[in-house]
C-alpha cells in the first residue's frame, strides 16, 4: 500500500503534442474530485531527445527539470510514476525498463508499434509488474469525456432498449498535405497508420459502450499519399517542419473501414482516416436501440444528442443535452460547477491522470480505473483482425480474447 503522506513524483517521457497534454494532466490531477487520502504530487521531470523542447515543456507546466533521454528517468530513484508519450515502437523497451526499476507506468495509446510488442507488454503487466506491485495503465482519453461516459451509462441502464446498430467515425486531416514530413507515424506496418493512431480510440469507445467485439469483416485499408519528404530535424506532433528533397515510402494506411460484430450480437460500421479534408478531429459515435438513440460528436464536446420514446409521439425527436453537473466527471471535476460550460482534451487528460493516481494510492473516489495493458492489447487484436480481413479480401475474422493469446 502506498504511503499517502509521501509525495508521488511524476515524470513524462515525451514533450510533444500529447506529452504536453500528459504534463498538464498531472499538474491538474490533484485539483479535482475528493482529495481525501490523495498523496501530494511532485512534478519531477520531462524527458525528450529534443532537449530544448523538454526544457520548454518543463518550464511551461512547472516541472523541476528537463532531461535529454528516457534512461535518465529510469535511473532516477526519486521518480515513482512515469507517462510514456513517445513513438509507438519505443513503448515496449521503455515500459520494460521502468517496470524493472519499480516505477508505475502510464502509457499513451496505442499500446505498442507491433502486435508482438503489445503481447509482450500485456505479459509484462500480468507477470513482472504484478509481482513488483507496479501499477500499469493506458490512456484512452475519450472515455473521460462527460458526454461519452453518459452515453455509455444510457446503454448500461438499458435506456435505449435492445441495441440494434453502432456507427462510428474518426476522421482527421493532418495527413492531407503530401508535402508533410515522413515521420514515424507513416512508416510502420499495415494497421499502424490511421487505424492504430485514431482508429484505436474509436475501437476502444465502441467496446467501452457496447462490450467486446467478437469479429470484424469488410476490412479495407488504403494509402492515398504513398511518398513523403524526409524531415531535416525534429518534428513535433502533426506540425510542419523543414524537409529534404529526398522522399521515403509511406508503409501504412491513410484510411480504414470495416464492420464489426459485438459479443452481444450488435453490429457496427466503423471508419477512420487521417486524410479527411476539413476534419481536424472529427470523432463521432452513434448508438441505436429499439427505443432510443444517442450520439456524441467531438466537434461539439460539451453536449450529446438523445432521442427516445416520448409519451406523445408528436413531440419526439432529437434533443441536445448540454453538459453539466448531472454528467459523469463534470461534478467535482470542472472548476466552474454550472451547466453549459464546455470542456476539452485538457480536462480529459487530467481525469485519466487523476484516475491513475487513485489506482497507485489504492483509493476509490469514483473515478473508473484506466484501461490496462491487457485491455489495450485487446484493441490491438481488433486492429490486427481488420488488417487480416483486408488482406483476405474482406473476409470475416474472429477477434481472440487477449487471455488466450498470452
Amino acid at each position: 500500500m502506498t504511503d499517502r503522506t509521501k509525495p508521488l513524483s511524476v515524470a513524462v517521457i515525451g514533450a510533444g503534442m500529447a506529452g504536453r497534454s500528459h504534463a498538464n494532466g498531472w499538474r491538474m490531477a490533484t485539483t479535482m474530485f475528493d482529495l481525501e487520502g490523495l498523496p501530494p504530487v511532485r512534478l519531477a521531470a520531462i524527458a525528450d531527445a529534443n532537449l530544448p523542447l523538454a526544457e520548454d515543456c518543463a518550464r511551461r507546466y512547472g516541472y523541476d527539470k528537463a532531461v535529454g533521454s528516457w534512461q535518465e528517468i529510469v535511473d532516477d530513484p526519486d521518480i515513482d510514476i512515469v507517462s510514456i508519450v513517445v513513438g509507438n515502437d519505443l513503448h515496449r523497451p521503455i515500459a520494460e525498463a521502468l517496470v524493472r526499476a519499480g516505477k508505475h507506468v502510464f502509457c499513451e495509446k496505442p499500446l505498442a508499434g507491433t502486435l508482438e510488442d503489445g503481447r509482450a507488454m500485456a505479459e509484462l503487466e500480468q507477470g513482472a509488474a504484478r509481482e513488483a506491485g507496479v501499477v500499469t495503465g493506458v490512456g484512452f482519453t475519450y472515455r473521460r469525456n462527460p458526454a461519452m461516459a453518459r452515453v455509455a451509462q444510457h446503454v448500461a441502464d438499458d435506456d435505449l432498449g435492445p441495441l440494434s446498430l453502432v456507427e462510428g467515425r474518426y476522421d482527421c486531416d493532418y495527413a492531407c498535405d503530401p508535402s508533410g514530413p515522413l515521420t514515424w507515424r507513416f512508416t510502420g506496418p499495415l494497421g499502424s497508420g490511421a487505424l492504430a493512431d485514431v482508429g484505436a480510440h474509436l475501437i476502444d469507445l465502441a467496446e467501452f459502450v457496447c462490450g467486446p467485439i467478437e469479429s470484424v469483416a469488410g476490412g479495407t485499408l488504403s494509402t492515398l499519399v504513398t511518398e513523403r519528404p524526409k524531415p531535416l530535424g525534429f518534428v513535433v506532433g502533426h506540425g510542419a517542419a523543414p524537409v529534404s528533397d529526398e522522399t521515403g515510402e509511406v508503409t501504412n494506411e491513410d484510411t480504414a473501414t470495416f464492420t464489426a460484430r459485438f459479443a452481444n450480437g450488435v453490429a457496427a460500421t466503423l471508419a477512420c482516416s487521417r486524410t479527411a479534408f476539413g476534419m481536424p478531429n472529427g470523432l463521432r459515435l452513434e448508438v441505436y436501440g429499439l427505443q432510443g438513440r444517442a450520439a456524441v460528436d467531438w466537434h461539439r464536446p460539451a453536449e450529446y444528442t438523445y432521442d427516445d420514446e416520448q409519451p406523445d409521439a408528436t413531440t419526439r425527436g432529437e434533443r441536445r443535452i448540454i453538459a453539466g453537473p448531472h454528467l459523469p466527471y463534470f461534478n467535482g471535476g470542472y472548476p466552474m460547477q454550472a451547466a453549459g460550460n464546455g470542456g476539452g482534451n485538457a480536462e480529459m487528460f487530467a481525469y485519466e491522470c487523476r484516475a491513475f493516481l487513485d489506482q497507485v494510492a489504492g483509493l476509490d473516489h469514483g473515478t473508473p480505473p484506466n484501461a490496462s495493458f491487457t485491455d489495450a492489447y485487446r484493441t490491438m487484436l481488433v486492429v490486427d483482425a481488420v488488417v487480416r480481413s483486408h488482406q483476405s479480401g474482406g473476409a470475416s475474422v474472429a477477434v481472440p480474447a487477449p487471455e488466450s493469446e498470452l
